[in-house]
């Protein structure tokens, strides 16, 4: 079955997505996502410059042997912009597979491992009460894992606060906005954050919680330890994740689970973190980590070590992406939770999705590949807006993290 044709579609249906479509001699299409936030452009420009025109005439049966092309064949191997771009190739050759044996993707990675898969939804409020709001919808909808974020007081901003949309979008405008960051106010702020929730909702619920890159090793040690009696699932992120030597600091100070990985784009970025026991959930994204074929290598090397999924699925990947996640979560053994944080309604004219959510559960469907459709006409739409993820300063007007 030879590939005959491969274009890339960048569309904004409620926030930029980049996807890529394969078809081939068999009248077969599948479906990639190859969206960096912020980067959109780069990565449509590395498909359609680079990487399209290398597809056209090649079996699209043989994933493993297109994936090798791709990333050792480059020579420039791995980074956001590669990595992503190897995904969607990788995501779209598992959809045309899973459609040609008339199956399911997850059937093809050894069947399911469990009924459903657990997932996160993303509360937030400007201040404790409107958090304690959004912890009751969201218990509401069922879910049994929530990710808790509230405004810092003394702060003018902070991650992770919805605002009137439903759907968290820190991207926006044509310039970056500069936020102001400090980083004693949150150090204060997050013992009691948690201690508030607790007491309003008890343990019967799944805490988690995203520190955004933000601290040092010992700052983000002291957090963990005074988190230790809220029980939370996981703190994210804590420090900058280049340095994994950083995590062997935090982890001689607090028994408090450690989450780390959206920004990871292989299997060497995890690979200390994983063998060395450093965290607990290593949360790479199959369009940001080379896809299905390299996002299951990462898993199969965290569950030698104990370590458990915790893949990102944030708005700002598409539901071509998501699907593709909810399969590999259904058929790994070392699974542990999956981020969900939806999409806005205009992306449901763009895409149809077979997956569901039902009582703290998702389930990729049994539609046959990813279960996830694309239309171009629909897409045309809603063309290309340019935007930025925001820049952190601290209060003396330093570049920090965001």
């Amino acid at each position: 079955m030879k590939i005959t044709d491969a274009r890339v579609i960048v569309s904004a249906p409620g926030r930029n997505y980049v996807t890529l479509v394969v078809e081939t001699d068999d009248g077969l299409v599948g479906y990639g996502d190859a969206t960096l936030n912020g980067r959109e452009l780069a990565v449509a420009s590395y498909l359609s410059d680079h990487v399209v025109p290398l597809l056209i005439g090649r079996d699209a049966h043989r994933i493993e042997d297109t994936w090798q092309y791709l990333y050792r064949g480059a020579y420039w191997r791995r980074g956001p912009v590669t990595m992503t771009a190897i995904a969607a190739v990788d995501v779209a050759l598992w959809d045309i597979k899973g459609k040609a044996a008339g199956l399911p993707v997850y059937q093809l990675l050894g069947g399911a491992a469990r009924d459903g898969v657990m997932v996160y939804g993303h509360a937030s409020g400007g201040d404790l009460d409107g958090l304690d709001a959004d912890v009751e919808r969201h218990l509401a909808q069922g879910y049994k894992a929530i990710r808790v974020q509230s405004a810092i007081p003394g702060l003018d901003a902070t991650y992770g606060i919805a605002g009137a949309s439903p759907v968290y979008e820190p991207a926006s405008g044509a310039r970056p906005q500069e936020d102001r960051w400090e980083t004693s106010a949150y150090l204060d702020f997050a013992p009691r954050l948690f201690e508030h929730v607790r007491d309003r909702f008890g343990y019967g619920v799944h805490l988690l919680h995203d520190m955004h890159h933000r601290l040092s090793p010992i700052e983000a040690a002291r957090v963990g330890a005074a988190l230790e009696p809220y029980r939370p699932f996981w703190i994210e992120d804590p420090t900058p994740a280049e340095d994994q030597s950083a995590f062997r600091l935090i982890r001689q100070h607090t028994t408090t689970p450690l989450a780390v990985g959206e920004v990871f784009n292989s299997i060497w970025d995890a690979q200390q973190l994983i063998t060395e026991r450093l965290i607990d959930y290593i949360r790479t994204s199959v369009s940001h980590t080379g896809g299905i074929t390299h996002l299951r290598r990462v898993f199969s090397l965290a569950e030698l070590y104990g370590v458990r999924s915790g893949s990102h699925g944030a708005g700002d990947l598409s539901p071509v992406s998501l699907a593709a996640a909810l399969h590999v979560d259904l058929s790994i053994p070392n699974f542990g939770i999956q981020e969900y944080m939806g999409h806005l309604a205009a992306a449901e004219e763009v895409f149809t999705v077979g997956y569901s959510f039902r009582d703290g559960y998702m389930h990729p469907g049994d539609l046959p590949g990813i279960g996830v459709s694309f239309d171009e006409e629909a897409a045309k739409r809603f063309p290309y807006d340019p935007k930025y993820l925001p820049v952190n300063r601290r209060l003396d007007g330093s570049v920090h993290d965001w």
